[in-house]
């Protein structure tokens, strides 16, 4: 899921003292995807001013602020996000019954004749008992059916931490788009609003929704690679005592096919790296739109009732609200082009993944699983993406709101 980026507008123009993909989106919202930022001062202001809620604090404190949110939410997370990969990569036709790292099961019994039981073929239903009582895996073993199937069959299967897989990658991923998104958002938003403040007054209320995008856009593309990385860590099942590939292994295996012939051909082949990026800006973009725009008058309306009484408390409770409410709905609303995203992203033929469309592959899912698969892991994605819009975005408004008052 991609990250927003907060935004804080008064419409009263009170100052107070505390304050984003994908996406992040994103996030974000992600994707994660992030909101972005206010600034709040405790110095009151003649009634009908434009309210702020941006702390005055620079550049480098925003970044801070952000990449200490967008840790915090990526550990946190993390096993939604692999529920709702696995169930898209699933219905794009991933079977779990075998793997890249797993030699084909079916294979194996017939070398090693059909009772010799393997632990990593036990069955995750401790009821399904076959061949002299033994458990083993049979069809329904390897096939998720919801989130928390995919909870439970994971952690039996391949062991609790692989819940957290492509954390890593989440990480090298989050902290540099959360540190463009988030403070780019701020500076982009703050621009648009004095420009349309002073010669289109009826625009301003548009600033967030230009913003985010803007700042979305910019964090998507320049991180893209990563992102990639980590829909094939968390989409693709590692046995328990095979260790995973790392970011690089990843993103070597994703060029290896594409990577045959001369220096052009390989140096074209890189272009795989942003494949599905398409589809992750037709998500993040609108993410971050619906989010900004619905977290904005939440938040506004939150704070006017706290009033020139703003702490930490009611700062990191509004924008914790404020980011969740806003989070769930631009999660649920964007489902589609993030059901586009994994299935591009995962796509072995280099080829075909260089042909794809997001439009293609909606079509595509449209006729083999009609409008139903528009929406596969939809349940993860919302329970992900409030929560994290919630978490980054009140922990970037505190670290702000501690920071602001650090400097005085």
């Amino acid at each position: 899921m991609a990250v927003p980026s907060p935004t804080e507008e008064v419409s009263r123009r009170e100052e107070f003292d505390g304050g984003s993909f994908s996406v992040s989106s994103g996030c974000a919202c992600r994707g994660i995807d992030v909101p972005s930022s206010s600034t709040f001062s405790s110095s009151s202001k003649v009634p009908g001013d434009k309210a702020s809620t941006d702390f005055n604090v620079g550049f480098v404190e925003r970044t801070i602020s952000a990449a200490g949110a967008s840790v915090l939410s990526a550990i946190l997370v993390n096993p939604l996000d692999v529920a709702k990969t696995r169930l898209q990569a699933q219905d794009a036709g991933v079977r779990y019954s075998s793997s890249p790292y797993q030699p084909n099961i079916h294979s194996r019994m017939t070398s090693f004749g059909s009772n010799r039981i393997f632990a990593d073929m036990r069955c995750c239903y401790a009821s399904c008992n076959h061949l002299n009582a033994q458990a083993i895996c049979t069809s329904d073993c390897f096939e998720y059916k919801g989130t928390l199937d995919v909870f439970n069959k994971v952690a039996r299967q391949e062991g609790l931490a692989r819940l957290w897989r492509g954390t890593n990658a989440g990480l090298a991923l989050s902290i540099p788009t959360v540190g463009i998104y988030l403070p780019c958002y701020d500076i982009f938003r703050d621009w648009i609003e004095g420009f349309t403040n002073q010669n289109y007054p009826t625009m301003t209320p548009y600033a967030p929704l230009v913003a985010g995008s803007l700042a979305r856009s910019l964090a998507c593309i320049t991180c893209y690679p990563i992102e990639l990385a980590r829909t094939h860590m968390q989409a693709f099942k590692v046995l328990r005592k095979v260790k995973p590939p790392g970011i690089r292994k990843t993103l070597l295996e994703v060029l290896s096919p594409a990577g045959n012939g001369n220096n052009l051909q390989k140096l074209q082949s890189y272009r795989v790296l942003w494949m599905g990026v398409g589809s992750q800006l037709a998500r993040d973009v609108p993410f971050s739109a619906i989010c900004w725009t619905t977290l904005e008058p939440i938040r506004r309306g939150l704070l006017g009732f706290v009033g020139e009484d703003t702490n930490a408390v009611s700062v990191l409770g509004a924008n914790f609200t404020a980011g969740f409410v806003a989070g769930t709905i631009a999660a649920a609303a964007t489902c589609p082009f993030d059901v586009a995203k994994t299935r591009r992203q995962i796509e072995k033929d280099p080829i075909r993944a260089l042909n794809m469309t997001t439009r293609k592959t909606l079509v595509e899912v449209v006729r083999d699983r009609g409008v139903k698969g528009l929406f596969t892991g939809v349940g993860p994605r919302v329970g992900r993406a409030g929560p994290s819009v919630g978490i980054v975005v009140s922990f970037y408004e505190v670290m702000k709101y501690f920071l602001n008052k650090n400097q005085y």
